[in-house]
């Protein structure tokens, strides 16, 4: 239509190339979206408020926009885009990456190696071990790793308003070798009380994310890192409401008696162990 190819046409003086290219290409397609679907006047200002409620329900705690492209599968293709051109640039073989989710807290407590993030939080107690190499099995000390999960409950500190729990940061030991404890993490829905939630019922959809822990790494010298390691045993793994499962990041939470655990503390009642090693490109 004339008005797509008008709209286009005042990009002409855009200063940036890719700034240009990426505008012509979101005008080109939402028009063309507004025409495929006949979009109603109506249809447009709900959408439109629709955008302004979830702007509305932004905090410093709660990134609405963030849920909304998680729940559409944006964030993820973004993340595999991201990774596909790292590889096409020669950096194979680092540990997949998925979304980051929106309840990243920055500046949780730096914990030394083997220590009890749960903060006295629900849940079963787990032992999380692994190495942090590069993408050859090369060790890489002092790497920052930054972890955080829900309750045993499916809530995050974030969500409950208390402090800092199940979440902290480690550096890796000069193998590479990390090694914390917290709680079997639950499978849990991402909040439905806002206009995400609306859309998710709309679409009749579940809202349900299996169970995880959140890793971010970072080293010098290489390419950061966000991901999560999956239970095996949970639900929603074939359905995840943010679509950020990969079969590799999969791992076997093995359940053991009460007793002396592998880095020697003494359990009085039973524990889970994870085995998640995690290469850097």
């Amino acid at each position: 239509m004339k008005i797509t190819r008008d709209a286009i046409g005042r990009l002409a003086d855009a200063g940036d190339p890719r700034f240009k290219r990426v505008m012509t290409s979101l005008i080109g397609h939402l028009h063309a979206f507004v025409e495929d679907v006949d979009l109603t006047e109506e249809e447009w200002m709900t959408a439109i408020q629709f955008l302004t409620d979830t702007g509305k329900s932004c905090t410093g705690r709660r990134q609405e926009f963030i849920l909304l492209s998680d729940t559409l599968g944006v964030s993820m293709l973004v993340v595999m885009l991201a990774q596909a051109r790292a590889s096409r640039g020669g950096l194979k073989g680092a540990t997949e990456a998925t979304v980051q989710g929106p309840f990243f807290w920055e500046g949780a407590p730096e914990k030394p190696l083997g220590a009890d993030i749960s903060n006295g939080v629900e849940g079963e107690p787990a032992l999380y071990r692994g190495r942090i190499t590069d993408a050859k099995g090369r060790p890489i000390a002092g790497a920052l790793i930054d972890v955080w999960s829900v309750d045993g409950g499916g809530l995050y500190d974030m969500q409950t308003g208390e402090e800092m729990r199940a979440r902290a940061r480690f550096r890796s030991a000069a193998d590479g070798a990390y090694s914390f404890w917290s709680i079997r993490p639950k499978h849990y829905p991402v909040p439905t009380d806002g206009p995400v939630g609306r859309m998710l019922r709309a679409m009749g959809r579940h809202a349900y994310r299996p169970a995880h822990v959140h890793f971010m790494v970072k080293a010098k010298g290489h390419a950061p890192l966000v991901t999560h390691v999956f239970d095996s045993k949970s639900k929603y793994l074939d359905s995840d409401a943010v679509f950020g499962v990969r079969d590799s990041l999969i791992a076997d939470f093995r359940k053991h008696k009460a007793g002396k655990a592998p880095d020697g503390r003494v359990m009085a009642k039973p524990y889970y162990t994870v085995a998640f090693d995690i290469r850097l490109a």
